[in-house]
């Protein structure tokens, strides 16, 4: 296992009209944010109107109290005419050893259940030995870097044919990224989405998608694998406060067995080992 070195919103962009619909985003008043980032409501108002230029210091006051994505701080500084305030470092920047070491340790653990590392756009980045073996009979075309786990799991050559609630998971992996999309302007996921949402529907009765599942309180994601169903709640772990574009668009997703079953046979096929 080795690490391997934002659908358009309809805001404007000038810095005014991006303040002002993540603001409307936020659901709040501009006397409400001017509160809480220290300012007033005509100072702000002034600003979404381009009436007045907010300082370098505001901007990131108002984009923390917003809850902005950190990259999309950066496109606020940018609107307003200054540079960006947070770096994106590759992550095989020796700067980045440290981190590095830490996901690689965390993956390593979770065996010998799955677990993979994506960055904004869903592309693999990392991954430990338990996911290779879900991944048998997927096609090698969907396999050459870059890996995207969207996309691999959705393509018709891909894991879908296997996935037993294809109907249900699909809807959710889309959800996720409609969600993903309404914070940023990412053209590689927008056009991410645009593609899977064109893979063919799956077949079946809808009202029998979750029909056995046995989980009220959250979907699994149920896969055929030799002559058997593996069946996984799936977890999703990111860096809290990060100072980094890079770093803030991490996200380790984690899939537990939803069943003893599942526990047996990964325990019996890759193995209790841990490589810390």
């Amino acid at each position: 296992m080795t690490i391997m070195a934002g659908m358009g919103s309809p805001m404007g962009t000038g810095v005014g009209p991006l303040l002002r619909a993540w603001r409307e985003r936020r659901q709040l008043s501009q006397l409400q944010l001017a509160l809480r980032a220290d300012s007033s409501a005509r100072h702000l108002s002034f600003v979404e109107n381009g009436r007045s230029r907010p300082s370098r210091e505001l901007l990131l006051r108002l984009a923390e109290q917003l809850d902005v994505p950190v990259r999309e701080r950066n496109t606020l500084l940018l609107a307003a005419g200054y540079a960006p305030h947070y770096p994106e470092t590759p992550l095989d920047d020796p700067s980045m050893d440290a981190l590095r070491g830490g996901v690689e340790r965390l993956l390593a653990a979770h065996d010998p259940y799955p677990a993979v590392v994506v960055d904004g756009s869903f592309r693999v980045l990392a991954a430990n030995r338990s996911l290779g073996l879900l991944l048998d009979g997927v096609a090698p075309h969907l396999l050459e870097p870059p890996l995207n786990a969207i996309r691999v799991t959705l393509h018709p050559d891909g894991l879908a044919p296997r996935i037993v609630n294809l109907r249900q998971w699909r809807h959710h992996l889309l959800e996720r990224m409609e969600r993903r999309l309404e914070l940023g302007r990412a053209e590689p996921l927008r056009r991410l989405y645009e593609e899977v949402r064109g893979y063919p529907e799956p077949a079946g009765d809808p009202a029998q998608d979750g029909a056995g599942h046995g989980f009220p309180f959250a979907l699994p994601v149920r896969i055929r694998h030799d002559g058997r169903v593996l069946s996984f709640l799936s977890t999703i772990a990111t860096f809290n406060t990060p100072l980094d574009v890079t770093v803030s668009e991490l996200a380790m997703e984690t899939f537990l067995p939803a069943d003893a079953e599942t526990v047996r046979f990964l325990q019996s096929a890759v193995g209790p080992e841990r490589q810390l």
